[in-house]
């Protein structure tokens, strides 16, 4: 038989398999039906298992035993996506606990970021929330997380990610921990400079402090001289240790804000490697709330430690066409070698889209949790 022939078979095959797939996928909104009526969850992990182990015996060698249960975990899948998409149509499963808002109530706001005066989070929260924003400082990302869940502040700033040193990872385990939520985000750019002392002088400087993210950025200017580096828990930190001690043989890598606020001297800027270096900063609140007009969904979630379970996972945002523009994995804390993945894609909470695919999320992932919508 010649190719022609043989591929006219297959356009044959793949009709009837068209047929029977959307006959059984009349059957699922059926069933989709019948679970509304009585309460009934959707995944039934048992009967697929046992579905699964049929299908595989029908086959005739291993090598299509294999394929026919992969085929049939994606039939199955489609099946419970159908079945979701017809429960958020009908209500049965009730409405998302978060409240749609016009604006932030940002005017009376008392807002707290972590460092000292000069932090770029402090810069971040001023361009967000504006100069004459009721502020205070913590020192560490925990305290301020503790410091919006206690009510003693409305908003925190926190960094979460910067473009050339990637993530915080103590903000993503703090977001899992803590029942807060994300409702806005601020982005600035990044440009750290070299701040001693009045009077001081590039070549008497012996000592620079810095955060360890800013002495990596600045990497290939401090390596140009043959100066300590130490790294402390913030570059505003880092600014006023070298204001308070007043050596001349310190230095400091920070913002030009923070030379204005100790009264340091600015002794070479824009001593960062990348010119676009920027640092993406999140606002968080205790309250469920989210802007009617948010466009980014971020989310966190379990997966259970089985091959395909993250594939499965993700097919939610691609059948419901939502783009996902980020993931990434946390070690989950005493159990080796698994992780609890983060990820954001576009959409708001009113959505249908959006709802259909963290209503599936919910039902099929472990430990799924709306971090929030901005």
């Amino acid at each position: 038989m010649d190719l022609l022939k043989l591929r006219e078979q297959i356009d044959i095959i793949d009709k009837q398999i068209v047929e029977l797939y959307e006959q059984r996928m009349d059957i699922s909104r059926q069933v989709a039906e019948y679970k509304i009526s009585t309460g009934k969850k959707v995944l039934d992990k048992q009967r697929e298992a046992e579905k699964l182990a049929k299908v595989r015996s029908l086959a005739h060698n291993e090598f299509n035993s294999c394929g026919v249960a992969e085929l049939f975990e994606q039939i199955l899948s489609m099946s419970r996506k159908l079945q979701y998409q017809l429960l958020t149509e009908s209500g049965s499963q009730g409405k998302l606990p978060f409240i749609g808002v016009d604006e932030l109530e940002t005017d009376r706001a008392r807002v707290v970021f972590q460092g000292a005066e000069g932090a770029y989070s402090q810069a971040a929260m001023m361009q967000y929330f504006g100069n004459m924003v009721n502020s205070f400082h913590v020192d560490t990302f925990r305290d301020a997380m503790n410091a919006i869940e206690e009510g003693s502040a409305d908003f925190a700033v926190l960094p979460i990610e910067n473009s050339t040193a990637g993530i915080v990872n103590e903000i993503y385990d703090l977001l899992q921990e803590y029942e807060n939520y994300i409702v806005g985000e601020q982005i600035i750019k990044i440009e750290h400079c070299l701040l001693g002392v009045p009077g001081a002088r590039l070549e008497e400087i012996r000592t620079v402090y810095s955060h360890p993210q800013s002495l990596m950025q600045s990497a290939k200017y401090l390596e140009q001289h043959d100066w300590k580096q130490i790294s402390m828990q913030n570059n505003a930190f880092a600014a006023r240790k070298v204001a308070q001690d007043g050596d001349v043989s310190q230095a400091a890598v920070a913002g030009e804000h923070a030379a204005e606020i100790y009264g340091l001297e600015v002794l070479q800027r824009q001593i960062n490697h990348s010119g676009t270096n920027s640092t993406r900063f999140i606002i968080v609140t205790n309250q469920k709330i989210f802007r009617k007009d948010a466009r980014k969904v971020s989310i966190c979630f379990e997966v259970p430690h089985e091959s395909g379970s993250l594939y499965h996972m993700l097919s939610h945002f691609i059948y419901n066409h939502l783009n996902m523009t980020k993931i990434e994995s946390r070690p989950i804390e005493d159990r080796n070698w698994e992780y609890r993945f983060f990820i954001d894609f576009e959409g708001n909470l009113a959505d249908s889209a959006v709802k259909n695919a963290l209503r599936g999320l919910r039902e099929e992932a472990r430990n799924m949790k709306i971090l929030g919508n901005y």
